[in-house]
């Protein structure tokens, strides 16, 4: 499970206005919810909020949010940027709760060759690049390891097919296809009954 840290501070102003002079201040306002908690406004730096978030995968990392000296566990539930700057508008944090289970999206690592690319050359086409699992917080993997080498030519990896560690649940539904090893591209054969190509000669000088 991958932990990184964050520095925040409670904020009693709200609204729209509000949130525009924290921007303008070089802030993110944002709010941290979750159960057995009244939700609370808050701000971060926005250049450390930036760079910590370009450098995880958002969905799945856990943040430890301190909060004016007092620590919370928090998963990233939801970024609104800007339309076209793409610049952070707001952030909301759900703070998680020993014992209570929560749902994330953990990035799929494909491990190994597939026998149908190594042997007959086939071609991988990755169709999944996360799943949607539910685990206790302490247990969130960094990603999951899908073992690929033992897929022949035209055969497909579904959900069902998966082996995850206990206490993972996966969300996706069970036949979704995870990859499938594809024919590899032939040159398309000329068709036939093709119209031959047009003769182009010179005219003989008794041709009208």
């Amino acid at each position: 499970m991958a932990n990184v840290t964050l520095d925040a501070t409670a904020r009693v102003e709200t609204g729209k206005g509000a949130a525009r002079k924290i921007r303008q201040a070089g802030s993110i306002p944002s709010v941290i919810y979750g159960h057995g908690r009244e939700p609370q406004s808050l701000t971060t730096n926005a250049r450390e909020t930036e760079r910590l978030i370009k450098s995880i995968a958002v969905s799945s990392t856990v943040i430890e949010l301190n909060i004016d000296g007092k620590t919370s566990r928090t998963l990233i539930r939801e970024i609104q940027r800007h339309p076209f700057k793409r610049t952070i508008l707001h952030i909301d944090f759900q703070e998680l709760v020993a014992g209570e289970t929560v749902s994330v999206k953990c990035p799929i690592v494909y491990v190994g060759t597939p026998e149908g690319v190594r042997l007959e050359g086939g071609i991988l086409d990755q169709i999944m690049h996360e799943l949607h699992i539910q685990v206790d917080p302490a247990s969130i993997p960094n990603h999951i390891d899908v073992d690929i080498s033992g897929v022949k030519l035209g055969k497909s990896l579904h959900v069902s097919d998966l082996k995850l560690p206990a206490g993972i649940k996966v969300l996706d539904d069970a036949g979704a296809t995870v990859c499938v090893v594809q024919p590899p591209k032939v040159q398309e054969e000329k068709a036939e009954g093709a119209a031959e190509p047009e003769l182009i000669r010179k005219p003989k000088p008794d041709d009208k």
